[in-house]
């Protein structure tokens, strides 16, 4: 197991988290959270200890201090991280892929901080994937063990800090091809998927050609739209998905002219696209 300050300073995790986490470290009962934790470090059980693990922490709630909820999860979960480095070694992964990977705890209390003002662990749904080794950040991309019309995939993910560039994404998808036959050669899969709005054929009309966006989705086969989709409100501006479109920032080419189609009545979405290897 990784040292729990040892992890921190492995993922750069922020100085005023590592002392919150110091403050709630006496109020999480390690020893009663052990079978949430035990579960959420397996895959096909972590969906549901994370849950299970949330209602017994909120149940632990001292009223008027529910901030520390969210702080008792990331220490949780933290917990779980460094339990698995014994897992990664044992199947001698990279420790450059186990940090990249964990990182992704600090890279969203920054992005929570840009989006609301103020730094608090709200992706604890997302991150148990990471800490059950259903996750992994190879190179600028992320992939994740999945099932796609009753059959095992890869889904890629592209996290906010992702290089995009042709280069860049097929030294990736090399390499994640290299790991999983590797690392996992039980796990049969013929093909890749991403489902993003970073996939959505309307961002052509909104990028100029040969954009490392479009270059992307031009390695996938679209194969389903969904132009309701709001999610990328949160992603492209960095605010909140109810943010009123006339506040939205214009900080980027892509911003202004995302926001003049989102008054005109239009919207971005997201897609699902495959690669077949």
């Amino acid at each position: 197991m990784m040292e729990r300050e040892s992890l921190y300073r492995l993922i750069e995790l922020p100085a005023e988290v590592v002392i919150r986490l110091q403050a709630v470290r006496q109020e999480v009962d390690l020893e009663q959270a052990a079978p949430y934790l035990d579960r959420l470090t397996e895959r096909g059980t972590a969906a549901e200890a994370y849950k299970e693990l949330g209602t017994f922490l909120a149940g632990e709630e001292v009223r008027g201090q529910e901030w520390k909820t969210d702080m008792k999860m990331l220490y949780c979960q933290l917990e779980c991280a460094g339990r698995i480095f014994e897992r990664y070694r044992q199947k001698g992964i990279e420790k450059t892929i186990y940090a990249d990977t964990m990182k992704c705890f600090t890279r969203f209390l920054r992005e929570c901080e840009q989006k609301n003002g103020r730094m608090f662990f709200d992706r604890g749904w997302w991150t148990y994937r990471q800490v059950s080794m259903g996750l992994f950040r190879i190179g600028t991309l992320e992939y994740e063990f999945d099932r796609h019309e009753g059959e095992d995939v890869i889904a890629v993910h592209i996290p906010s800090d992702a290089d995009l560039s042709p280069e860049a994404v097929e030294h990736s998808l090399r390499e994640a091809t290299d790991f999983f036959r590797m690392y996992y050669p039980e796990y049969s899969y013929d093909r890749y998927t991403c489902e993003s709005w970073l996939m959505s054929p309307v961002l052509k009309q909104l990028l100029p050609g040969g954009s490392n966006i479009v270059s992307f989705q031009e390695r996938f086969t679209i194969v389903s739209e969904d132009r309701e989709g709001k999610e990328f409100i949160e992603w492209l501006f960095q605010v909140p998905a109810d943010t009123a479109y006339e506040k939205l920032p214009e900080r980027t080419s892509l911003q202004r002219r995302a926001k003049e189609l989102l008054l005109a009545g239009g919207s971005v979405g997201s897609a699902f696209g495959i690669i077949r290897i």
